[in-house]
């Protein structure tokens, strides 16, 4: 099997190919436009001079046409191969570590006051959907973000993961959906069209269509025969009786074109992405199932939108100086308004679940290419239900967004007996990332996605964690409030149909050693008695004495370091037992502090 790395380095070795020899074509193109615009003024001249017939004049006009057209064809390939090459140094840049800063950060989805998603990094730069998604609509990248602000039930899980699993190899598809329309994200604003579509119709009478053909027609025959044979009356009568018709039918026309103009813009590259899945080959499970919701009175919605598209380009031509005045004769605004208004009668409704189906797939294939990109990753095993009640056993557990270098993985275990591990040890040495990695692994396998783990094996659980809780100026809170507010939120999860996944860094930190020990036994032990899991840490080892009223419930663990060479060195594997020392007074030395 090929590596992701050396596939993408193929791939992208042969769209520079494709590249360079198309920009060659094109400087060819560039220059025989040149000699053939230059021959035209000679052969003017020429013509002028009687040196040779004027129809001559024709034949380089027409080659500089015929050459433009193919020109402007072998520049949007061009534009094509050049999306492609920073498509490929993209995917390459997720494989080397590189990542951050390329993708879409998500932070304008991100929920406020949500019980885990700003503490495990979900949005925002060097985030697990900056690494993660690869949709083009506003819908796609709002699909992935729900499923990973919200754990799915297993078996919406599974089927998650036997559609990412047959996505994960179609690169060709995910390549075609990253290239399609301009090179702009989200152009889709999913919203805007469902209400477009789903508004209610301005009804004409249906013979308003043939009216409009008869009289423009009509027009149109009375001013030819004005221009050759001089009938100015009967033409001007004709325009009159067409301005009429305009004017009183000028509202109903004028409010079908203002509410197709936005939405309008978008319609492109959905029927673009539409058509391409069309074109998948699916066979059978969750991704047919997705293509069947598509078709609509059977026939493909790529190819209905489509139609509208051209509707719409035919009614922006009327806006066109040169145009405009065949198409006020002819009526042209007029047809093309009916026309566009008939298709959202019939076919309107359709587009919110073709935006559906569009959003699925896209937030599916934004996880089959990080599961392509990540081999070693595995998929977490579901435990429905379990004498035990909550679980989440993990073996060779990291973080998904650590460089592979620098990723130090760690085994886990909570659940049945053992619900709560307090975890202690000195600054720096891992605390924090362990809780971070477990959580935002179960956000994975919640989500339907593959983990960085050997194996994750656990059940339905809610997750609430309090690890990045900063005090407010504007709000006048501080952080000692903002945290016991976190940690209400957090305790009130546990009233759910679902075990709580807690994940509390520094509990209580900001209040005095003797309330913050009583208010962290309280916490944790009200936590255990309904059911959660978790993890707390702390630097204050009188918070470690917590596991004896506990008992086989709660068990310490730690995580240590050394000095090697007046350097304070990590290791970042968690062991059992209590932390014996504290590097606080070291690293404070090591930043130049007198202690």
């Amino acid at each position: 099997m090929t590596s992701p790395k050396s596939e993408y380095q193929q791939r992208l070795t042969a769209r520079q190919s494709a590249l360079t020899a198309t920009e060659s074509i094109s400087r060819r193109y560039w220059l025989w436009r040149r000699v053939s615009f230059i021959v035209i003024p000679i052969l003017i001249v020429l013509s002028i001079e009687d040196y040779v017939t004027p129809l001559l004049i024709a034949v380089p006009v027409l080659a500089y046409l015929i050459l433009m057209i193919r020109h402007q064809k072998v520049m949007r390939a061009i534009d094509h191969y050049r999306r492609a090459v920073t498509y490929y140094e993209n995917c390459l840049a997720r494989l080397d570590d590189e990542w951050i800063g390329r993708g879409v950060t998500g932070e304008n989805l991100a929920v406020a006051g949500h019980p885990y998603a700003a503490d495990l990094d979900i949005f925002g730069q060097g985030s697990l959907f900056e690494l993660l998604c690869r949709a083009r609509t506003r819908a796609g990248e709002g699909r992935l973000a729900s499923w990973l602000l919200a754990p799915a039930s297993p078996a919406t899980i599974r089927i998650r993961q036997q559609a990412i699993a047959e996505l994960r190899e179609r690169l060709d598809l995910r390549e075609d959906l990253a290239l399609l329309g301009d090179d702009v994200r989200s152009a889709i604003d999913d919203r805007e069209l469902v209400k477009w579509g789903e508004a209610a119709p301005t009804r004409v009478s249906p013979l308003v269509p043939l009216m409009a053909a008869i009289l423009g027609l009509t027009t149109l025959t009375a001013v030819i025969l004005w221009i050759a044979q001089g009938y100015r009356t009967f033409a001007l009568g004709a325009i009159f009786i067409e301005a009429i018709f305009i004017f009183i039918y000028r509202q109903r026309v004028g409010l079908v074109i203002a509410a197709v103009d936005r939405p309008g813009r978008d319609l492109g590259l959905l029927a673009g992405i539409l058509a391409r899945i069309e074109a998948e080959p699916l066979h059978g499970g969750p991704l047919a199932e997705i293509r069947r919701r598509l078709e609509v009175d059977g026939e493909p919605p790529s190819r209905q939108i489509a139609r509208l598209s051209r509707l719409i380009e035919i009614l922006d031509s009327t806006r066109n100086q040169f145009f405009a005045p065949f198409a006020f004769v002819l009526l042209v605004p007029t047809q093309i308004a009916l026309a566009i208004e008939r298709w959202r009668i019939r076919s309107g409704s359709s587009i919110a679940p073709w935006i559906e189906a569009v959003a699925e797939l896209e937030a599916l294939s934004s996880l089959a290419g990080f599961a392509f990109e990540n081999p070693d990753h595995v998929f977490a095993e579901m435990v429905e239900e379990s004498s035990l009640g909550a679980v989440y056993e993990a073996r060779a557990l990291g973080h998904p967004l650590l460089p592979s270098a620098r990723c130090v993985r760690n085994d886990i275990a909570l659940g049945g007996a053992r619900q709560v591990l307090i975890v202690s040890g000195s600054n720096m040495s891992g605390k924090s990332t362990m809780m971070r990695t477990i959580g935002i692994n179960a956000v994975l396998a919640f989500a339907g996605a593959p983990v960085r783990a050997r194996q994750l094996r656990l059940s339905p659980l809610s997750i609430g964690a309090s690890i990045q809780i900063q005090d407010s100026l504007q709000g006048g809170a501080s952080r000692f409030y903002a945290e016991i507010t976190r940690l209400k939120q957090i305790v009130e999860l546990t009233r759910g149909e679902r075990p709580l996944l807690f994940l509390l860094d520094e509990i209580l930190s900001g209040t005095n050693s003797h309330d913050r020990r009583i208010g962290a036994e309280a916490i944790i032990r009200g936590l255990v008695e309904r059911g959660a899991i978790g993890l707390t840490t702390t630097h204050d080892l009188a918070l470690t004495r917590m596991v004896e009223p506990l008992g086989e419930r709660a068990a310490n663990v730690h995580f240590e370091d050394h000095l090697e060479d007046g350097k304070m060195v990590f290791d970042y594997r968690m062991q059992p037992g209590i932390v014996t020392h504290s590097n606080a007074l070291e690293l404070m030395r090591a930043v130049g502090l007198e202690v």
